[in-house]
């Protein structure tokens, strides 16, 4: 059954680059969509405070016992919008310090959350959409998922509590690798790792992700949120502390020349048709 989601005016939350949350229920799940599928589901400030709004305005509500964040179409998310980018160059950067800082909000609702967030990732997870991902508290991806830090293929340093949760999760060597080397993961070897959930046949990424929210979502409200705080107060050095530093990083290297170099490159017409064959690097 669909139900309306409480304290939340609108069903979408729409950009003017087309990016957009589309929100919806399934009894005690709620369904948040990225939806850009011409861009693969780039993200943008818009989409970081419309998703943290619908984060927050159901943390009051036990009806909403569980919440299931997935893409529209064939990917997850590619990441970031890089020609929007590109134009905050030449903005000032207290600006896109402010975008940040609306992303960070996202991945602390996402934590700060009394539901269990769940990822059902098809296609992509790149950049910001990888670090998205990791910011969940599960993971389920489809066999052929590919996952991928590739900040540091357009010059940047990431955001949205990337290198955090890739530093709890896996050994410094791993960690390393997927941040420097910024090619693209399977979800096999994620779920080797212990950073992915479930893999299941690709397609079904969604309904197991969402039949897992609506069985979580009958387990006890109050206890589920006791376990997800117990977990994060658990580890040490707060995400706060992490994202502020993550914020300067990424502030500072976008505003770099290598930056604009790198950017610049990856929205040339030949590497806008090597993508549009299927390469995701």
């Amino acid at each position: 059954m669909t139900a309306a989601v409480p304290a939340i005016t609108s069903a979408n939350a729409a950009s003017a680059s087309g990016a957009r949350l589309k929100m919806h229920r399934e009894g005690p799940v709620l369904i948040l969509t990225l939806s850009n599928p011409a861009a693969r589901n780039a993200l943008n400030p818009s989409v970081y405070r419309a998703a943290a709004k619908a984060i927050r305005a159901t943390s009051g509500f036990r009806t909403v016992r569980a919440i299931v964040l997935c893409g529209e179409g064939e990917h997850f998310s590619g990441g970031g919008d890089l020609r929007r980018l590109a134009r905050q160059r030449r903005l000032p950067a207290s600006e896109q310090q402010g975008h940040i800082e609306a992303l960070h909000e996202w991945i602390m609702a996402i934590e700060e959350a009394p539901q269990p967030i769940i990822a059902a990732v098809e296609g992509a997870a790149m950049g910001g959409g990888f670090s998205l991902c990791l910011a969940c508290d599960l993971i389920v991806a489809a066999e052929d998922a590919k996952f991928a830090m590739s900040y540091v293929n357009v010059g940047l340093t990431p955001d949205g509590g990337g290198t955090d949760s890739l530093v709890r999760a896996l050994p410094p060597q791993a960690a390393l690798e997927m941040l420097l080397d910024g090619t693209p993961c399977t979800a096999g070897r994620l779920y080797d790792w212990g950073v992915v959930n479930k893999i299941v046949p690709h397609g079904s990424a969604f309904a197991t992700a969402l039949e897992w929210a609506q069985q979580l979502a009958r387990g006890p409200f109050e206890v589920q949120a006791r376990i997800k705080q117990l977990v994060h107060s658990a580890r040490g050095r707060s995400r706060r502390e992490q994202l502020d530093a993550e914020r300067e990083s990424f502030v500072a290297s976008l505003y770099s020349d290598e930056s604009g170099e790198r950017i610049k490159e990856f929205l040339s017409p030949r590497k806008k048709r090597a993508l549009d064959e299927g390469s995701l690097q």
